[in-house]
């Protein structure tokens, strides 16, 4: 195979191939898309805590469920405690699972409320799909908890390597 058959069959699979793309390219884009979710969610919970008491009577009463106002303020601290623990991938998928609930509830406003209209629910659905990404995938490897987690498994790596250096030492009973 020639240097232009090569060179087009790698374009090729690069423009088609979904895992293609160089690891620091896409550990970069999910870098990316954790610090935008974060910082465009982040002011959800800012507007939440703003007007707390009509947040709770326009969208938690609304959709029946009780103690409007506690259920109001455990959205607005979800996304104002996970959207920055999101953007550092610090306990990403803890984080990202309370931005995917709070963003459902959302759905299921707005569908109950408008009805299935996709103008009403195409928002809250992207950024719903987006967190349950990082739930099942975590934050990647430019994340905090990727950083502690190599040094967990080198720490313990480490403690298992001079555990199984030790000379054991037999007791044995003398008569």
């Amino acid at each position: 195979m020639n240097n232009t058959t090569r060179t087009t069959a790698s374009i090729v699979r690069l423009i088609l191939g979904s895992d293609s793309a160089p690891v620091s390219l896409t550990q970069s884009a999910l870098l990316l898309l954790r610090v935008v979710l974060g910082t465009m969610i982040i002011h959800n919970g800012f507007d939440k805590l703003a007007d707390i008491s009509g947040f709770a009577e326009a969208y938690v009463e609304a959709i029946g469920l009780p103690f409007p106002i506690f259920f109001a303020y455990c959205a607005a601290i979800t996304e104002v405690v996970a959207s920055p623990l999101l953007i550092l991938g610090l306990l990403t998928r803890p984080a990202a699972l309370g931005l995917f609930a709070t963003m459902m509830v959302a759905n299921y406003h707005h569908i109950l409320i408008g009805g299935f209209s996709i103008p009403s629910i195409e928002l809250s659905s992207i950024y719903a799909a987006s967190f349950a990404f990082f739930v099942i995938y975590g934050g990647g490897k430019y994340a905090i908890d990727s950083l502690i987690t190599n040094a967990l498994t080198k720490w313990l790596t480490v403690s298992a390597d001079v555990k199984s250096t030790e000379p054991s030492v037999r007791l044995t009973a003398t008569k």
